[in-house]
């Protein structure tokens, strides 16, 4: 017998659209599969007086409506109750499925990834994303496909909530310092063509920035395309061409956020993380004694910490670990190098968004530019190498584990090595970092070889 296909990655199901497991059959039925591990866990009866809620948002993917449909068909004919949110940031429906007192939480994104993938990942009561027993049972629950439907009079019902928008957009300003204003500051914002590309603009626009915003077009098919924070090019020409005094890039569901200064140079997660970090230690409000980031982060975010007498603790890659990490220190600040940025005092989940209002709160606070705000440490050399697959490798055969060890051993003394699989790609990630950037070459060009030649063996 077949062992049973794995739904959840590192960040909830994602993978193209149209083939499993992102097909409506098997999203339906992942949805059913949440409705019983939902009514098991809150012990709901559904019935017409009190059905068990859940809240659906989504970017601005084309496949977006078919998996919304999916996903609402699965979860009414299970006698729960859906409210939709429409084109909103991850981060919205977190906050949304808290406010509302909805039971769970579902984001239809797949993140920076281009629009021919799609993915749904699924938040707590508390707006908090599923453990991974909890995404392990439902996958269980969908493979099984024993459901417990609901009685005719008993379906659930859909319906629109208008106001979701604005819900998030005074939230989001709610976390800006009170009595402070981006007056006189000229922004250019750029949204990815994803799902803040209405309320990002907004929100700055309000505070009283000067606000030039692209990647606002979105069609279904552009979000990510040569823009947001996974391609910043074009922010930087932007910021350039309009003396801005500042950048913001956005990915696709606006969880995660790069600056751009005046001057156009890159500021990503590990900086914004070291200028919050300094700026809320300044402050009195940073919690714990450091910040969480994984082990993907630059060794000289570590060395800045260590001169502020502040701690970087390192998790596994992925918010969710983050988070959990954040929790067990007591930290308030935390992220990925990547951009996402988890300010646990206002959000449960990465927000690209509340995290560059507090870049932007330091800059009208110490009135200086962002370019003498944002590079706050120097960052050691550090090799980033994707090796896409055709096949299963597995990381613990020999061949492979003999020249990890062996590249360790060498930076051991002089740097830091990681090697996993993504969880949403069929992809070996290599980091290597150091003070000895032909060291690095050396390491990675070793690695890769063994990798590849063992991918074309299987």
């Amino acid at each position: 017998m077949s062992k049973p296909m794995k739904l959840f990655g590192t960040d909830g199901i994602r993978g193209a659209v149209n083939k499993i497991p992102m097909t409506p059959d098997i999203i339906q039925k992942v949805a059913m599969a949440a409705s019983q591990n939902l009514i098991e866990n809150t012990q709901i009866a559904c019935s017409k007086q009190h059905r068990p809620t859940v809240v659906i948002g989504k970017d601005t993917r084309l496949s977006g409506y078919m998996l919304e449909s999916a996903l609402t068909s699965g979860f009414v004919s299970m006698g729960i109750d859906v409210m939709l949110l429409g084109p909103l940031p991850t981060p919205a429906v977190a906050m949304l499925t808290r406010t509302l007192r909805a039971h769970l939480g579902v984001m239809i994104s797949a993140s920076h990834n281009p629009f021919k993938d799609n993915g749904i990942k699924f938040f707590d009561a508390q707006g908090f994303k599923l453990s991974c027993e909890q995404e392990h049972h439902i996958e269980e629950l969908t493979h099984k496909g024993n459901f417990s439907l609901a009685a005719a009079e008993n379906f659930g019902k859909a319906r629109r909530v208008d106001d979701a928008l604005g819900r998030y957009n005074e939230f989001v300003k709610s976390s800006f310092p009170k009595g402070m204003r981006l007056d006189g500051l000229k922004i250019v914002v750029d949204c990815a063509n994803g799902a803040a590309y209405k309320v990002a603009p907004q929100v700055l626009w309000e505070l009283g920035a000067d606000v030039i915003a692209i990647g606002n077009t979105p069609d279904g098919v552009n979000i990510n395309l040569e823009c947001g924070a996974t391609h910043v090019e074009s922010l930087q020409s932007a910021v350039i061409k309009h003396q801005a005094n500042i950048g913001i890039a956005l990915d696709g569901d606006a969880d995660r956020l790069i600056v751009i200064d005046e001057k156009g140079q890159i500021l990503d997660g590990d900086q914004i993380m070291a200028l919050i970090a300094k700026f809320w230690l300044e402050r009195g409000i940073l919690k714990g004694s450091g910040i969480v980031a994984t082990q993907m982060s630059n060794l000289g975010l570590e060395r800045f910490l260590k001169g502020k007498g502040l701690q970087l603790f390192r998790s596994n890659v992925g918010d969710k670990h983050v988070l959990e990490m954040m929790q067990a220190k007591g930290c308030n600040v935390g992220g990925e190098q990547s951009g996402h940025i988890i300010l646990s005092d206002y959000a449960t989940t990465g927000d690209g968004l509340l995290a560059a209002l507090q870049v932007l709160a330091l800059m009208v606070a110490q009135n200086i530019p962002a370019s003498e705000i944002g590079h706050t440490f120097e960052p050691v050399p550090q090799i980033l190498h994707n090796i896409r697959t055709q096949n299963a490798v597995n990381l613990n055969d020999d061949r492979i584990r003999c020249v990890i060890d062996a590249a360790s051993i060498r930076l051991e003394n002089f740097g830091r090595l990681l090697v996993r699989q993504s969880g949403t790609e069929p992809l070996i990630r290599i980091m290597a970092q150091g003070d000895d950037a032909n060291l690095l070459k050396d390491v990675i060009k070793n690695i890769s070889c063994t990798i590849s030649a063992m991918d074309k063996d299987c």
